[in-house]
């Protein structure tokens, strides 16, 4: 990466954040916005400093849960994406089954889970993987789905089996679905968490806010927003580095522009 790429990617985004930071301050001085309706930036990072230590702790549980369902996520809907992608008549059976599963509001189940589970962690790890598994499927199975019929069929006169062929092409060629899946549903999968601790649980982000917000101390619910979102573009970025890694074959089209 060269230096002017370089500062397109990292230059950009920081001045872009740095005059969204210097407006909603600006607006917030200029109008006389009440500290309980929306705080300043400064009065953010005040309440970040001021409550490093627990929310520093409750970062913590909430980056653990999200991890843990996440990768839960990722092993189940890797397993279920090559199933549903396996054979037509499996992809025609589960496919429906799957969709009206997704169409269900995760936070009706949150309470199902406090039921059956308690108040805890747990609730929080299912949700953040019953919210994030079904992108996966989805991109591995059409991964595998859109194998070109011609391939197969000069592979088949090659002597290759069905197994032969999913394992030796059509799982890598799954791999850039499969990757670009991973950077939607780690986001998804803090949406879980964050919705789980909500509803019910004793520790975590979600549950800071909540707190904050019953005793209207505003700007540590905004800082909560803030943490959330740092933690988001870290694991994003993360994933997104590791998908350069394994799949960079898939877009080196795009750097001859």
């Amino acid at each position: 990466m060269d230096r002017r790429e370089l500062a397109i990617k990292v230059g950009a985004p920081t001045a872009f954040t740095l005059g969204l930071l210097i407006i909603w301050q600006f607006a917030c001085w200029a109008f006389k916005i009440p500290l309980t309706i929306l705080p300043a930036p400064t009065d953010i990072a005040v309440a970040l400093w001021q409550y490093r230590a627990p929310i520093i702790d409750n970062s913590f549980v909430t980056l653990w849960t999200t991890l843990a369902g996440f990768l839960i996520a990722t092993v189940f809907g890797l397993a279920l994406g090559i199933a549903v992608g396996w054979h037509r008549a499996i992809y025609a059976g589960i496919y429906p089954v799957l969709i009206g599963f997704n169409s269900v509001p995760k936070v009706a189940v949150v309470p199902v889970l406090i039921l059956w589970f308690g108040l805890g962690e747990i609730p929080a790890i299912l949700t953040a993987f019953l919210i994030s598994f079904f992108p996966i499927v989805v991109n591995v199975a059409t991964g595998l789905a859109t194998t070109e019929p011609e391939l197969e069929d000069v592979l088949r006169a090659l002597g290759a089996s069905k197994f032969d062929i999913m394992r030796k092409v059509g799982i890598p060629r799954s791999f850039p679905y499969f990757f670009g899946s991973l950077k939607v549903a780690i986001t998804l999968a803090f949406v879980g968490a964050v919705v789980s601790e909500t509803v019910g649980s004793n520790k975590g982000i979600g549950k800071l806010m909540l707190d904050a917000q019953a005793s209207f101390q505003v700007p540590i619910v905004f800082a909560g927003l803030v943490v959330l979102a740092v933690l988001g573009i870290v694991l994003y970025a993360i994933t997104a580095a590791i998908e350069k890694r394994f799949t960079g074959w898939a877009f080196r089209g795009q750097g001859a522009h």
